[in-house]
C-alpha cells in the first residue's frame, strides 16, 4: 500500500522539493499501519488464547467425565449400553466381557442381538415392558430378566435406563446400565425356600434376641405358626417376651438350669421338659437352642425348635413298664423252668428204675402188661421233654460261651461216626467243601451239634423218589464265614410255615419221631454264637440253610 500511494503522488508531484516529504509520509504510514494491524493481531490472540483456555477447559471437563465413567462402571461391575433408536445402533462397555464373558467381536451392534440373549422365558415380558416405556415417554426404566453368557449359562440381571428425547419430544437414544444380581437372586430364592420351611413346618420354631440382661433366655422375635398351634399363643401375644413364660410346676428345673449355662457359654444345648400351654395345659416339649453368629463371629441371634413328645413319653413309659413287666414274667418263667427240671428229675429217674426193676418181673395179666407199656412209654417221653428243657435252659443260660478254633473236618467227623448206623442204612451221597475255610473260631460242642442236627434232619426227612443228597460248604466273604447245608429231602410249604420254621416244638410233616425241637435249637444254638441262620426251602426238592458267622 505505501509502494502504490508513493506511486501515485511522485506521478503528480514530480519536483524535487517534495522528495523528503514523500519520504517522511511512507514511513509514517507504514508505522500507522503497522500499529493498526499489531492492535488487530492482538485482538485476535487474545481472543484465540480465550478460545483456547475454553477447549482446553471442556477438554479437561470431558477427560475427568469419562474417568469417572470408567470408574464407576469398573466400581459397580455394571454393564454399560448405549442405544441410539432410530439408528437401532447399541454399543456396549467392557462389563459385557467381563461380566457375561463375550469376546469383543462376538458382541452385535444392534438390539437384535440384545434381545436374542434374553431368556425365552423373559423376553416377551421384557420387550413389551421396554417398548411400553419409550411410547409413554417416561424418563426412567428399569426391569429384571435372565440374559445369557458367553458360555450358554444364564445370569440374573436388573437393567435400568434413561431416555433422551429431541426438541419435539420423540425418543432419540437410551441409555443404561446392566447389574448382574444373580447371586441376590439365589440367596432371595434361599431364603423364601428357608421361609416357607419355616412356616410349613410341623415343629415349633422360635427366633430370640442374642442376650438378655436379666440372666433369662432372651426375648422371642419370630414364631412360627407351628408354635402358635402347639402353645396356644398367637404371635402377637408372645413377641417381646420371654420363653420362661412356659415353666410351670412340673417343669424340671435342671434342664433350665443346663438351658441357661448353654446361652451363657453361648452353646447348642438341647433339654426334654414339661411345658404349659396358654390354658395351663402341661405338656412334654423337647427344646433346642442354636446360636446364630453374624460375620463377625458375634451371636446375632438364638434359634430354637420345639417339639411336643408328649405321645412319646406316654409311649416310653408303657415300653418301660412292657419291659419290666416282660422282664419279670422271663424271670418267673426261668425260675419255673429250674423247678420244673430240677425237681422232677428226681422223681422222673425213680419212676424209670421202678420200672426198669418191674421189667423183671413177670406179669401174667395181659391187661396190666398194656397199662405198663403205656406208662413206661409215656414216662420216657417225659424224660425226654424234660431233658429237651435242660438243653434249651443251658443254652439260653449262657449267652456268652467260650470258643476256640475248631476243625470242620474233625466236626464232621464227629458227626458222621454219631450217625453212622443211619449213614450207613440210607447211603446218602455227602459232598463236604471247606478248603476255603478248614477252621473256624466258634464253640466246638455247639457247632457239632447244629450240624448233627441238620443232618439227622436231612437223612429223617429224605425223599423216598430219589437218592439222598447233601452238600455241605463253607466260604469266606469279606469278614463272614459262610456255612451253608443243602439237602435234596421233601422240603417244607415256607408259604405257609416260613414264621414258625424255628419254633419250638413246631412239627411239619406226620413222621412218629418228630418232637419239633431241632430246629429251634439250632436257631439258638447259632444266635448265641453271634450268627444268624436262614432258610430256603421248595416242597419235594429240598431245603438249604445259610448259616452266617461274623469274624
Amino acid at each position: 500500500m505505501a509502494t502504490i500511494c508513493h506511486k501515485l503522488l511522485t506521478t503528480y508531484f514530480s519536483s524535487s522539493e517534495y522528495q523528503y516529504l514523500f519520504l517522511i509520509k511512507d514511513i509514517i504510514f507504514i508505522l500507522i499501519t503497522g500499529l493498526v494491524f499489531s492492535f488487530i493481531l492482538s485482538k485476535n490472540e487474545k481472543r484465540n488464547i480465550t478460545i483456547f483456555e475454553k477447549l482446553n477447559k471442556t477438554n479437561e471437563e470431558i477427560k475427568e467425565s469419562n474417568e469417572k465413567y470408567d470408574i464407576v462402571a469398573k466400581a459397580t461391575s455394571d454393564t454399560i449400553w448405549d442405544w441410539k433408536i432410530q439408528e437401532d445402533s447399541i454399543n456396549w462397555n467392557k462389563g459385557i466381557e467381563g461380566v457375561f464373558g463375550y469376546d469383543p467381536q462376538e458382541v452385535g451392534k444392534t438390539s437384535k442381538w440384545w434381545f436374542d440373549k434374553i431368556h425365552p422365558e423373559d423376553s416377551i415380558r421384557m420387550s413389551i415392558k421396554l417398548y411400553s416405556f419409550i411410547e409413554q415417554k417416561t424418563e426412567k426404566w428399569q426391569d429384571q430378566y435372565r440374559f445369557r453368557c458367553a458360555d450358554g449359562t444364564y445370569k440374573y440381571v436388573l437393567d435400568r435406563g434413561f431416555l433422551l428425547k429431541d426438541e419435539n419430544g420423540r425418543a432419540i437414544r437410551m441409555i443404561g446400565a446392566i447389574q448382574d444380581i444373580t447371586k441376590q437372586k439365589e440367596e432371595e430364592q434361599r431364603l423364601k425356600l428357608l421361609e416357607t420351611v419355616i412356616t410349613q413346618s410341623k415343629d415349633s420354631i422360635l427366633i430370640t434376641e442374642a442376650n438378655s440382661s436379666d440372666g433369662k433366655i432372651p426375648k422371642i422375635v419370630y414364631v412360627n405358626p407351628a408354635f402358635s398351634q402347639m402353645s396356644g399363643y398367637q404371635s402377637n401375644e408372645i413377641i417381646g417376651k420371654s420363653p420362661n413364660i412356659f415353666k410351670g410346676p412340673k417343669s424340671d428345673s435342671d434342664e433350665l438350669k443346663k438351658l441357661l449355662r448353654a446361652i451363657k457359654n453361648k452353646e447348642e444345648c438341647l433339654i426334654e421338659t414339661i411345658t404349659y400351654t396358654k390354658s395351663k395345659e402341661e405338656y412334654w416339649v423337647r427344646f433346642s437352642m442354636i446360636p446364630i453368629f453374624n460375620n463377625e463371629g458375634m451371636i446375632s441371634h438364638w434359634i430354637s425348635i420345639q417339639r411336643d413328645i408328649t405321645d412319646e413319653k406316654k409311649l416310653e413309659t408303657e415300653k418301660e413298664h412292657l419291659i419290666r413287666e416282660l422282664t419279670q414274667n422271663n424271670k418267673d418263667l426261668k425260675q419255673f423252668s429250674y423247678i420244673t427240671s430240677h425237681n422232677l428229675r428226681a422223681p422222673l429217674s425213680n419212676l424209670i428204675g421202678l420200672l426198669n426193676l418191674i421189667e423183671d418181673i413177670p406179669i401174667e395179666n395181659e391187661e396190666l402188661q398194656e397199662i405198663l407199656a403205656g406208662f413206661t412209654k409215656s414216662t420216657h417221653l417225659l424224660n425226654e421233654t424234660i431233658n429237651d428243657l435242660v438243653k434249651v435252659i443251658i443254652i439260653k443260660d449262657n449267652p456268652s460261651m467260650q470258643k476256640e478254633e475248631v476243625s470242620l473236618k474233625e466236626v464232621f467227623e464227629n458227626v458222621f461216626s454219631q450217625l453212622s448206623f443211619q449213614i450207613e442204612l440210607h447211603k446218602p451221597i455227602i459232598k463236604l467243601k471247606f478248603d476255603k475255610v478248614p477252621e473256624l473260631i466258634t464253640n466246638k460242642a455247639y457247632i457239632e451239634s447244629i450240624l448233627l442236627n441238620l443232618l439227622t434232619n436231612s437223612i429223617k426227612y429224605k425223599s423216598e423218589n430219589r437218592k439222598l443228597k447233601i452238600s455241605i460248604t463253607a466260604e469266606q466273604i469279606e469278614h463272614r464265614t459262610i456255612l451253608t447245608f443243602k439237602d435234596n429231602g421233601i422240603g417244607i410249604d415256607l408259604e405257609r410255615n416260613r414264621d414258625k420254621v424255628f419254633g419250638l416244638y413246631q412239627r411239619f410233616h406226620n413222621y412218629p419221631d418228630s418232637k419239633g425241637l431241632g430246629l429251634y435249637l439250632v436257631k439258638s444254638q447259632v444266635e448265641t454264637m453271634g450268627g444268624t441262620i436262614s432258610i430256603d426251602s421248595e416242597v419235594n426238592k429240598g431245603t438249604t440253610f445259610t448259616i452266617t458267622f461274623k469274624n
